[in-house]
C-alpha cells in the first residue's frame, strides 16, 4: 500500500473548519477523498450514512464507491448503510423526490433531457421552418445559463441587453409554466428548485443537513453558481466540508463551471484552510515543466507548482506536417513503430484534439493501418431512435402527464393520429387543464375530433393504462416485455430501417435495452417504474458510461479526456484559431483554451507529442496555418521542434519507413 505523502495526510486529518485542497494533475486527489472518507468513520467523527461525497459523473461517482468499499473493507451485517457517494444531480433529485409537493409538484414527476426540452421550446417560441431548431436551441442554451446562475424568469426579463434577450426571457417564463403542466424538471432544476425550496422553506435546510453531515466535494473548480449555493446552503456556517479542485484545470465555462467559487468559498468562509497537493505521480519531470510554464502565463488565486519524482523523461517533441493527411500519416507512423518496439498497449496511446471533425484524417489512418482504435463522443446508446422510443413509452407509463413523451411516441408504431386529431386533442386537454394522456380518456373529446381519431387515442390510452397495471402488478421488466409483444415493435423498425443491416442493429439495440434494464432492476431492491427512469435520466452521454476494454488506440476531445491519463499522448491541430479556438481568443476565453492544452499536456505520463499544420482546407479553400502562440510558452530547452529546427536523422526516417512497410505487409498477409 503506497503511503500518503504529508500534504495528502494534513488534508485527511483536518475536520476543524472547512478545508480547500488544492489539487494539481495526477497529485491524488480521488486517494484524498476516499481515505479522508475512511478517516471520518474510523475516528468515529461521522456514522458513515452521515457522509456525503458529490462527484460530476455516475462513472467518477462509482469509482469513489468502489474505492471506498476497498479501503473500508466489507459491511458486517447488521451494520448502518455506507456513505452516500453521487453527483449533484442524483443528491438534487433525491431532494426533490422528499420534497416534491413543496416545490409543486405531483408525485411520479418527469426528468426532461435535451431533447425533450428542445421540443418545449419549439412549442413555446411557435416557431417553424428551417430557423426553428436553431431558435430553440439558442433559447435553451440561454435558459440553461439564466438558471445555473440562480436567475427567475422575472429576473432574466429585468436585465436583458436587447430584444433577443427579452425574447429569451418572455420564453423563459412560458418554459417554466409548461414544464409544471407536463409535472417535469429538467437537468438545470434539479440543482437550482433545491435551492429555491431551501429559502422558501429555511426550516428544512438543518434537517438536510442533519441527515448529509460532512460533505466532501471532488473537481470543486467545476461547479456553477447554482451548485455552489446548494452546498453553501446544506453545509451551513460551520462549514464541514472538503472540497478537491485545480484551477487550473477548469475548462467547463461553456457550460456554467466558475473557477471563481474558489475564491468566492474563501470570501464566504474567512478560515478556510487551504492545502496544496503539488506531487505528482503521473508524469515525468520535462513533461511537468511544460506544463508548468505554460499554465504559469494564466492568473491564479492560490499558486502552486507541480514536481515528480519519476525522472527527466524524454523531450517534448513538436512536429510540422504539411496538412492534415500529413499529420495524420506521421502520426500513425509513429504510432506503428512505437508497437513494433514493443512500447506498451494501444489503449496507452491517446491522440487528443480540440474539436471532433480535426479527427476523421486520423480515423482514415489508422483504418489505412489496420491499428484498432476507440472513438469517444459519438451517438450515445440512450441518444439511438428505438431506445428513446421504449423509453418514451415507459415514461408515460409511469407519468401520464408527460406529454413529450405522448407526442414522441402516438404514432410509434403508425396508428393513424393524423396532426388535426392531436391539435383537437392539445386544445381540448388545454381547456380542462389536464394532460394530453388523460384527455385521450375522456368521453368529452369525441364531440370535438372526429370519430376515428377519438377511436385510436382511445385505444392507445387503453394500452398505456394495461401497461401501467402490469408495472404495478408484476414489476416493471414484464411491462417491458409485453410492450414490445404488443405493439410488435421490432417488426415495425425492420419496416422502417433503410436496409437488413440497420434493422438488425436497431432491434439489438432493443434487446440490450432490456438486457441492460433487467440488470438495472436486479441491482436495486424494490425498483418501481419511476425509480428506474430517474436513474436512466441521469446517466452520463459523455463520460463513458460503458467502460470499452478495446486495447485500441483513443481519439479524444481535450475535453473528454480530462480525468484521464496516457503513457504516449499526441496533441494534434496545435494551431492558432484551433488551440486557442478561434472564438475563444478574446477576453478571458484565452485562459480557458490555456487550461485546455494544459489538462491536454498533463494527460501524458512518459511521451507527449505536440503537432501542426502548415495548410488546412477550410470550405474547400485553402488556408495558411500558424504555429499556437501556446507553444511560444512552452520552455524551448524541453522541447525538440522536427521540421523548424531539426530534422529526423536519416536512420529515424528509415527506421518508420520500415516499420510502415512491415505493418503493411503483415496486413497483407493476414488478409
Amino acid at each position: 500500500m503506497i503511503r500518503l505523502n504529508q500534504p495528502q495526510s494534513a488534508a485527511v486529518s483536518y475536520v476543524q473548519g472547512p478545508l480547500l485542497v488544492l489539487a494539481g494533475a495526477g497529485s491524488g486527489k480521488t486517494r484524498v477523498i476516499t481515505e479522508k472518507i475512511s478517516h471520518l468513520i474510523k475516528h468515529d467523527l461521522y456514522p458513515p450514512d452521515r457522509i456525503c461525497a458529490l462527484t460530476f459523473t455516475n462513472k467518477a461517482a462509482r469509482e469513489m464507491r468502489q474505492r471506498v468499499g476497498e479501503t473500508l473493507g466489507k459491511k458486517k451485517k447488521g451494520q448502518a448503510r455506507g456513505p452516500r457517494i453521487s453527483t449533484f444531480h442524483t443528491l438534487g433529485l433525491d431532494i426533490i423526490k422528499r420534497e416534491y409537493g413543496g416545490l409543486g409538484l405531483r408525485q411520479g414527476f418527469s426528468i426532461m433531457d435535451a431533447a425533450d426540452t428542445l421540443g418545449v421550446f419549439r412549442d413555446v417560441l411557435k416557431k417553424s421552418g428551417p430557423d426553428a431548431v436553431a431558435a430553440a436551441e439558442a433559447t435553451q442554451w440561454k435558459i440553461s445559463s439564466w438558471k445555473n446562475a440562480m436567475l427567475t424568469p422575472q429576473q432574466a426579463a429585468a436585465q436583458a441587453a436587447d430584444p433577443l434577450e427579452r425574447a429569451a426571457a418572455h420564453a423563459y417564463g412560458l418554459y417554466v409554466r409548461a414544464l409544471r403542466a407536463y409535472n417535469a424538471v429538467d437537468f438545470d432544476d434539479l440543482i437550482l428548485l433545491p435551492v429555491q425550496f431551501f429559502d422558501q422553506v429555511p426550516e428544512r435546510v438543518q434537517e438536510w443537513r442533519d441527515r448529509l453531515g460532512y460533505l466532501l466535494v471532488d473537481e470543486y473548480q467545476d461547479t456553477n453558481l447554482a451548485q455552489y449555493n446548494l452546498l453553501r446552503r446544506l453545509m451551513g456556517e460551520g462549514g464541514a466540508i472538503t472540497v478537491v479542485g485545480d484551477d487550473d484545470q477548469s475548462i467547463y465555462a461553456w457550460r456554467g463551471a466558475a473557477p471563481e467559487n474558489l475564491k468566492q468559498l474563501s470570501t464566504d468562509y474567512p478560515n478556510l484552510k487551504v492545502i496544496k497537493l503539488e506531487q505528482n505521480y503521473r508524469s515525468t519531470v520535462r513533461i511537468l515543466r511544460v506544463a508548468n510554464k505554460l499554465i504559469s502565463n494564466n492568473p491564479h488565486l492560490f499558486e502552486k507548482k507541480l514536481w515528480s519524482g519519476l525522472g527527466e523523461g524524454d523531450v517534448v517533441r513538436v512536429l510540422r506536417a504539411r496538412d492534415p493527411a500529413d499529420e495524420a500519416q506521421r502520426v500513425v507512423g509513429e504510432i506503428v513503430q512505437s508497437q513494433r518496439l514493443g512500447q506498451g498497449p494501444l489503449s496507452e496511446i491517446a491522440i487528443l484534439y480540440r474539436s471532433n471533425f480535426l479527427a476523421r484524417p486520423f480515423e482514415q489512418a489508422l483504418r489505412g493501418q489496420g491499428v484498432p482504435y476507440v472513438l469517444s463522443g459519438g451517438t450515445s446508446f440512450f441518444d439511438r431512435t428505438e431506445v428513446k422510443d421504449i423509453l418514451a413509452y415507459l415514461r408515460l407509463i409511469a407519468n401520464p402527464t408527460d406529454d413529450r413523451a405522448f407526442l414522441r411516441i402516438v404514432n410509434v408504431p403508425r396508428r393513424e393520429i393524423g396532426t388535426k386529431t392531436l391539435e383537437g386533442l392539445a386544445t381540448y386537454a388545454g381547456e380542462r387543464q389536464k394532460s394530453l394522456l388523460e384527455s385521450s380518456d375522456d368521453l368529452g373529446l369525441a364531440a370535438r375530433i372526429a370519430e376515428r381519431g377519438a377511436r385510436r387515442l382511445q385505444q392507445f390510452a387503453d394500452l398505456i393504462e394495461r401497461l401501467s397495471e402490469t408495472a404495478e402488478r408484476k414489476g416493471p421488466i414484464t411491462a417491458v416485455k409485453d410492450l414490445l409483444l404488443e405493439i410488435d415493435y421490432e417488426s415495425w423498425l425492420a419496416g422502417q430501417a433503410k436496409d437488413p443491416v440497420a434493422a438488425d442493429r436497431a432491434g439489438e439495440n432493443v434487446q440490450d435495452l432490456l438486457r441492460w434494464l433487467e440488470k438495472m432492476v436486479s441491482s436495486r431492491e424494490d425498483c418501481s417504474l419511476s425509480d428506474l427512469l430517474a436513474q436512466i435520466s441521469l446517466l452520463d452521454r459523455l463520460s463513458g458510461e460503458d467502460d470499452d476494454k478495446t486495447d485500441g488506440v483513443r481519439l479524444m476531445t481535450l475535453h473528454s479526456a480530462k480525468g484521464l491519463e496516457f503513457n504516449n499522448v499526441f496533441l494534434v491541430g496545435v494551431e492558432e484559431e484551433q488551440l486557442p479556438h478561434k472564438n475563444s481568443i478574446e477576453g478571458n476565453g484565452l485562459e480557458e483554451e490555456r487550461r485546455l492544452m494544459y489538462v491536454g499536456i498533463t494527460r501524458a505520463k512518459q511521451r507527449l507529442t505536440i503537432t501542426y499544420c502548415v495548410q488546412r482546407k477550410r470550405y474547400g479553400d485553402t488556408l495558411e496555418c500558424t504555429p499556437s502562440r501556446f507553444l511560444e510558452e512552452l520552455p524551448q530547452d524541453d522541447l525538440r521542434w522536427e521540421g523548424r529546427k531539426e530534422q529526423l536523422t536519416t536512420e529515424e526516417r528509415q527506421e518508420r519507413g520500415r516499420a510502415a512497410i512491415a505493418n503493411l505487409r503483415g496486413l497483407l498477409a493476414g488478409g
